[in-house]
């Protein structure tokens, strides 16, 4: 017979942690069970180590280069705008000859280049003003 309220909580705990111990131990066994009878078996020996490299991925080929003459023509309509406003952004740029900012930015590069265009502020904020 149990004594005291201590006793009782004693055997509960203990009953409770045996109960847990086989509870894992059953669902380990389970889990054994569905996946195989242990780990899988090793496989034979492949390709030596190091002993070649990959094969390198297919590229997609070589991408359309834009006209060279397009190029320096949409420089000239982008230096005749920074002429015609000076400190805007690419942005403004942009809308004022309804191209998108990407576009822009292989003109605007060759504008630096020859000196025809100087820039202030950093990266969105940078403006344009001709030199």
């Amino acid at each position: 017979m149990v004594n005291s309220p201590n006793d009782l909580r004693a055997r509960v705990d203990a009953f409770v942690a045996d109960l847990a111990v086989l509870i894992r131990q059953s669902a380990l066994e389970a889990v054994q069970e569905a996946l195989g009878a242990g780990a899988a078996p090793r496989r034979g020996p492949g390709r030596p180590r190091g002993s070649g490299k990959a094969p390198k991925a297919a590229r997609g080929g070589k991408r359309a280069k834009r006209d060279p003459q397009a190029v320096l023509a949409m420089a000239d309509k982008v230096h005749g705008i920074v002429k015609a406003k000076p400190g805007q952004s690419v942005e403004q740029i942009g809308k004022a000859l309804r191209m998108p900012t990407k576009a822009l930015t292989l003109p605007i590069r060759k504008l630096l280049e020859a000196k025809r265009v100087k820039t202030k502020g950093q990266r969105r904020g940078t403006r344009y003003f001709p030199s």
